[in-house]
């Protein structure tokens, strides 16, 4: 549990924040019935958020957070105040190198394989390529961080359920993406009552910054940001920007209502 530091300007927020690993990542236990498909994954948030002591709450996702938090919001609007997604993994067909890949990568066959090819560069090799590929400008990583991502690495090589976390993960997202009907990620973006800001970097290599317009028109209050060159993780690459969208938002739509946030990580490359 951390505090956010005092406000810059009278009448901003404070909020209590936890960043919640989705079951499998990170240091968070695999779901025992090793469901990783994004229905799973919200259930597993709906149950940590229903057992807090204060909610509603001000739900933040990335990547794959971001198409969980999307389908918690729809599910359970009681739990959620506010919802802030950065490059949601929402729908979005147009065809793209890098979520080809990562199709590909479903493949039964073919995920074990391109998993075994990968595994032989070196953590390094591996970490800096994950930043090439969600970075604008990679060079904005402090030098600290990157030791701390390849640390990282080398502890999730060591574990036995590595490689099922992402090949569940990857796969649960190719079926969001080709689900239709009521079901389907951009139906549960109707369904959200919760105020929604949205935010894209205008350089993201894996969500088209283009989804933005069609966020804005979907999510019933929804508001959309573009944020120049800058890629998929901004509230990375650009953590100033991305918590001063934040903190005007949650200032205009709950003025009156600091509470606590809890924040979902994304999917790893």
């Amino acid at each position: 549990m951390g505090l956010l530091s005092s406000p810059a300007r009278p009448g901003e927020p404070v909020l209590d924040i936890e960043a919640l690993d989705l079951p499998g990542f990170g240091e968070s236990e695999v779901p025992a019935d090793g469901d990783y498909s994004i229905g799973g994954q919200a259930a597993s948030v709906i149950e940590l958020i229903d057992k807090r002591a204060r909610w509603p709450v001000h739900l933040v996702g990335n990547s794959l957070g971001g198409a969980v938090c999307t389908r918690v919001a729809a599910r359970r609007p009681d739990l959620v105040r506010t919802l802030t997604l950065v490059s949601p993994a929402l729908p979005d067909l147009r065809p793209r190198i890098l979520p080809l890949r990562l199709a590909a990568v479903s493949v039964p066959w073919l995920g074990p394989w391109a998993l075994g090819r990968l595994a032989l560069q070196s953590p390094e090799q591996r970490a800096l390529r994950t930043l090439s590929e969600v970075y604008a400008d990679p060079r904005l990583m402090h030098p600290v961080r990157v030791r701390e991502e390849v640390d990282e690495i080398i502890r999730r090589d060591a574990l036995s359920y590595e490689n099922a976390v992402l090949l569940g993960s990857i796969r649960s997202l190719v079926t969001e993406y080709a689900r239709r009907g009521p079901g389907s990620l951009w139906r549960d973006a109707a369904r959200v009552t919760a105020p929604t800001l949205v935010i894209h970097g205008s350089h993201d290599r894996l969500v088209s910054p283009a989804a933005a317009a069609k966020a804005a028109r979907s999510f019933r209050y929804g508001q959309a940001v573009v944020l120049p060159r800058v890629g998929h993780v901004a509230m990375m690459e650009r953590p100033d920007l991305v918590a001063r969208l934040m903190r005007e938002f949650l200032v205009t739509t709950e003025p009156d209502r600091p509470d606590s946030m809890l924040e979902l990580n994304r999917v790893p490359n």
